[in-house]
C-alpha cells in the first residue's frame, strides 16, 4: 500500500475515500495478525498504516462538517 498524503486524499470522491479506508483497515488487520503470529518484517509499516487510516477519517469528518 502506498502512503496517502492529505492532498491526495482530498482529491478523492467520498465513495473512493470509503473504499480506500476499507482497504487500509484490511491491510492493517493483516499486518497486526502477522505480527502476533510470526513478527513483522517492517514494524514501521503498521504505524504508517494506522496513521493513514486516521488521516482518511479526519478528512472524511472535515468534509462532513463542511457539508452541514
Amino acid at each position: 500500500m502506498v502512503i496517502l498524503r492529505s492532498k491526495e486524499i482530498r482529491e478523492l470522491s467520498p465513495s473512493d475515500m470509503q473504499a480506500k479506508l476499507n482497504e487500509l483497515h484490511a491491510e492493517y488487520d493483516t499486518l497486526v495478525g502477522k505480527g502476533a503470529v510470526a513478527g513483522v518484517d517492517n514494524p514501521g509499516k503498521i504505524r504508517e498504516t494506522r496513521r493513514t487510516i486516521a488521516r482518511v477519517l479526519t478528512i472524511m469528518n472535515e468534509n462532513k462538517q463542511q457539508g452541514e
